[in-house]
């Protein structure tokens, strides 16, 4: 099994595509603005990102797709100097919700949210596990 991506099911797919083209700059396998599927793979490569329009699968899965209350997803991404990652996509409009700040001896991070209301942390390894 591999895993090939994380999917968010989003209200307002075209702000949350701009959100992770535009703002994290992340970049998009294909343009697809208005949806109603769109992936984001990383630089590195590995597992992406994906958005997929919740009233798409909300036909198809009923509602197992409904919207949420409160936090139901976190994504993570790995930054190799968090202030200066914390400047570029604030001078592209991202509003901080906590950090850069340290979370444990290893690792700082920062928080904010997408505009589907995803938490998204960005982490600075400071030392790796030996």
């Amino acid at each position: 099994m591999e895993l090939t991506q994380v999917r968010l099911l989003v209200t307002d797919f075209s702000a949350c595509y701009r959100f992770y083209r535009d703002i994290l700059g992340l970049k998009p396998q294909f343009d697809a603005e208005d949806g109603p599927y769109a992936k984001f793979t990383p630089d590195g490569g590995g597992a992406g990102i994906a958005l997929q329009d919740r009233a798409q699968m909300t036909r198809l899965l009923g509602e197992l797709a409904a919207e949420p209350t409160g936090y139901r997803s976190l994504v993570v991404l790995r930054v190799d100097d968090l202030d200066r990652c914390c400047e570029e996509i604030a001078a592209r409009g991202a509003v901080l919700a906590h950090g850069p700040a340290p979370m444990t001896d290893r690792m700082r991070v920062a928080h904010l949210t997408d505009p589907a209301g995803n938490l998204v942390e960005l982490q600075e390894w400071l030392l790796l596990r030996g």
